[in-house]
C-alpha cells in the first residue's frame, strides 16, 4: 500500500485524517535526516537510503552523558548532521551529579561547539533543567538525539514531572545507562510544547550536505580563506594557514583530522548520489526511447 500523496508520515509530521485514517501528510518546514543504519563496523561503507528521524523541529537536543559517553568527535558529527538539515542544535550534558565540578567538560566542549548553547543538567536531581522550559514553550517542538544510555528518557521524565518513559539502571561494569527507548515518542509536555524522545543512535551517518561542515568547523573554514592557494587541502601545502594554526597549537590535530574525515565522507556521498541521479535519468530516457520505438513499430504493422 502506497502512502497518501506519496509520503509516509514520521514523528513530528502534521497530517489530515478522516475516521482515524491518514489521508494527507502536510508539507514539512524541515526534517532531521540521516543515512539509514546498517554500515556499522564498515568504515568505507556509506548508507544507501535516507532515514527521516523527525520533522517540523525548532530545536535538536544533542544529549551527551558526563561519563564514558562524553566524546568530542561524536559531538562534532552530531552538530554537522544537525546543521546539514538546517536545524538549531543545543547540547545537553547530562549526569552532572557524577561530578563535583563539571565546568572543565564545558570548557573543553566550547572549543568545538562554537556558538552552540550548552546546558549542564542532571535527570537524577533536576539540576539545570529550568532553562530548558524555554525550548518547550507553546508552539515549540524539540527532539533528542544521543547515544543509548545517555540519559534521554530520564531527562524526559524530569522535564515532564513524572515517569512517563521507561528507564534502565546504570551498569556498574561500564558506568553507563542501559538502552531502554526502542521507538520514537512525541510527548505533549506540561510546558506547552512537544518533545520527541528517540532511541539511541549507534551510527551518525550523513545523507545530505547543506553546509554542515562549514557550520561545525567555523575556525578552520575561516582560516582556509587565508591560505596561499585557493584550492588548499590543508594537508601539506606551503603557506597553509590552517597547518600554521596546528603548529601554533591554535587548533588540535584531532580536530583537523575529524574535519578532513567528514569532508571526504560528504564529498564521496555527493558524488555517489549524483551518479545515481544520472543513472536514473538515463534509465528514464531509455524507457522513453523504447516506448517511442514500440509505437513506431505498432504504426508500421497497421
Amino acid at each position: 500500500m502506497h502512502p497518501p500523496h506519496g509520503r509516509y508520515p514520521v514523528t513530528g509530521d502534521w497530517v489530515l485524517a478522516a475516521d482515524s485514517v491518514i489521508v494527507k501528510v502536510l508539507n514539512r518546514t524541515n526534517a532531521l535526516c540521516r543515512g539509514a543504519s546498517g554500515t556499522h563496523g564498515k568504515p568505507d561503507a556509506l548508507p544507501k537510503r535516507e532515514q527521516v528521524i523527525a520533522a517540523n523541529l525548532d530545536t535538536v537536543f544533542v544529549v551527551c552523558g558526563l561519563d564514558r559517553d562524553f566524546n568530542l568527535r561524536r559531538i562534532e558529527r552530531y552538530l554537522t548532521l544537525v546543521y546539514n538539515c538546517g536545524l538549531n542544535p543545543v547540547i545537553l550534558l547530562t549526569k552532572a551529579d557524577l561530578h563535583r565540578d563539571p565546568m572543565p567538560f564545558v570548557s573543553e566542549l566550547e572549543t568545538v561547539a562554537f556558538g552552540v548553547s550548552i546546558h549542564v543538567v542532571s535527570g537524577l536531581d533536576g539540576k539545570g533543567l529550568l532553562p530548558l522550559d524555554g525550548y518547550l514553550s507553546p508552539g515549540q517542538t524539540a527532539a533528542m538525539v544521543g547515544s543509548s544510555g545517555a540519559g534521554k528518557s530520564t531527562l524526559v521524565n524530569r522535564l515532564y514531572g513524572k515517569a512517563i518513559q521507561a528507564t534502565g539502571s546504570v551498569s556498574l561494569r561500564i558506568g553507563k545507562g542501559t538502552h531502554t527507548t526502542t521507538a520514537r515518542d512525541l510527548i505533549m509536555m506540561p510546558q506547552g510544547g512537544m518533545l520527541i524522545d528517540n532511541p539511541g543512535l549507534r551510527e551518525i551517518a550523513f545523507w545530505n550536505d547543506d553546509g554542515g561542515v562549514r557550520a561545525a568547523f567555523p575556525e578552520i573554514e575561516n582560516l582556509a580563506g587565508a591560505c596561499r592557494f585557493s584550492n588548499c587541502r590543508h594537508m601539506h601545502e606551503p603557506g597553509c594557514r590552517v597547518l600554521q594554526a596546528i603548529a601554533a597549537g591554535e587548533i588540535l590535530q584531532d580536530r583537523l583530522d575529524s574535519y578532513h574525515k567528514m569532508k571526504r565522507e560528504l564529498a564521496y556521498l555527493s558524488l555517489r548520489q549524483q551518479k545515481r541521479a544520472d543513472r536514473v535519468e538515463k534509465e528514464q530516457w531509455k524507457a522513453v526511447s523504447l516506448k517511442i520505438k514500440a509505437l513506431k513499430k505498432e504504426r508500421r504493422n497497421r
